[in-house]
Order: C-alpha cells, then sequence, then structure tokens
C-alpha cells in the first residue's frame, strides 16, 4: 500500500462562514473520524495538499498525519469534497485505522500483455475490476495484476488466479470470473437472448391467464 506523509494543524472554527474564510486563506478544513474519541476538527494547506490527491486519490493509501509538529494520526482518506464547477477543494474526510488490526480493502485489479484472443479478433471482457483482500494495512497491495497473455477466445481467468502475499488473505470467492474473452457481439446477443426469453414467457402467462378467464 502507498504510503504518505501530510502536515496539518488543529482547527478551533467551525460553521460555514468560518470554512469560507479558511478557504479563501487558502486552507482546506477537514475532520478525522474513529480512534475511540471525539472527531478531530484539522485543517491543510489547500495546494500541497490537492497536489498530494492528484498522486493517490482513490488508491488504497495509509496517510501519516503530522498534527502541529507534534502528534501523529495514521489515517485512510474516507471522503474528499469538492466545488461542482471549480473543483476547488471543500472538505476532507479522514478515518483512523488501528494498525495492529487486520481489516478488508477493495484493491484493483491491473491486467498485464495483449490476450491472445484479442489478437485473434476477440473482446477483452472485465466483469471484476476489484477484488477484496484482508489483513494488515501495511500489507495490502497497492494493486493486484494479472497476466493475460495467453487468454484466448472463450476462455477466463478467476479470482484464484492472482497471486497475493501470504501475509494478507482473499476475500472474494475464489471461482469469481475477473476477465474473459469472447468473440465480439456474443455478449450482446446472450442479452438479447435473455431479454427475447422474458418477453416470450410474459407473453406466455398472458395467454394462459386468458384462457382460464374465458374457462371461468
Amino acid at each position: 500500500m502507498l504510503q504518505v506523509e501530510m502536515s496539518a494543524s488543529h482547527r478551533a472554527t467551525s460553521g460555514k462562514g468560518a470554512m469560507r474564510r479558511l478557504r479563501m486563506e487558502g486552507m482546506t478544513p477537514a475532520v478525522v473520524y474513529g480512534g475511540g474519541g471525539e472527531a478531530v476538527r484539522l485543517q491543510l494547506e489547500s495546494k500541497t495538499l490537492m497536489a498530494k490527491l492528484l498522486e493517490f486519490y482513490r488508491r488504497n493509501t495509509l496517510v501519516t498525519l503530522k498534527i502541529d509538529g507534534e502528534s501523529e494520526k495514521s489515517v485512510l482518506i474516507s471522503e474528499v469534497q469538492t466545488h461542482p464547477v471549480s473543483d476547488a477543494l471543500i472538505h476532507v474526510d479522514f478515518c483512523e485505522i488501528d494498525l495492529s488490526k487486520d481489516r478488508p480493502f477493495d484493491v484493483p485489479v491491473v491486467f498485464e500483455g495483449i490476450a491472445k484472443g484479442v489478437d485473434l479478433g476477440g473482446v477483452l471482457i472485465v466483469t471484476c475490476g476489484t477484488v477484496v483482500i484482508e489483513g494488515n494495512v501495511l500489507d495490502i497491495p497497492d494493486q493486484c495484476t494479472l497476466d493475460v497473455t495467453d487468454l484466448d477466445i472463450g476462455e477466463n481467468l478467476k479470482c484464484s488466479d492472482i497471486s497475493v502475499p501470504d501475509s494478507v488473505r482473499m476475500i472474494t470467492a475464489p471461482d469469481e470470473t475477473i476477465v474473459a474473452v469472447t468473440l465480439a457481439g456474443m455478449q450482446e446477443t446472450e442479452i438479447e437472448e435473455d431479454e427475447e426469453g422474458v418477453v416470450e414467457a410474459e407473453a406466455e402467462g398472458e395467454e394462459a391467464e386468458d384462457v382460464d378467464a374465458s374457462a371461468e
């Protein structure tokens, strides 16, 4: 898992007006939840925070918050609020975690190589882009890799084909299909056939109801 350090300072003010003034001064309000105590109000320098977020946002990242140069908190980013038009930072929520305890994480799957079936005219279909892995936050991988080079048309790779460190545990079912190669248009055809089957079944049901009604 990625690990970064960020500087923060305690924030005494609250309320919309105070938060607006804080942002005008180039600071972003933040709150740390968890840790078995009350929420901690903080503020971070907006430019530095944005630069960090662009590096790791939406990736599993352990953040060490250095608060006023005196204390530290190990946190994960739980929510980032931005302005809908300007994308300026509005607020950040952090979740404090216990580094001694295991917990589950959603880990993205990255595919390596070009599938053999794609070269033969097939289409690579990703059915599961993330897997759930449980373990200590320091042992959780940033991503899982899966080599699709030998994947032919009609073949697939499952969760059991993903290798993870011995120190963590895969939670996603081993028979969960992660990626497959199919003929172009096969998926759409199957969906159309399913929809036609539903329509036919509904029509047959309506005809049966009409027959029953006339018999009565």
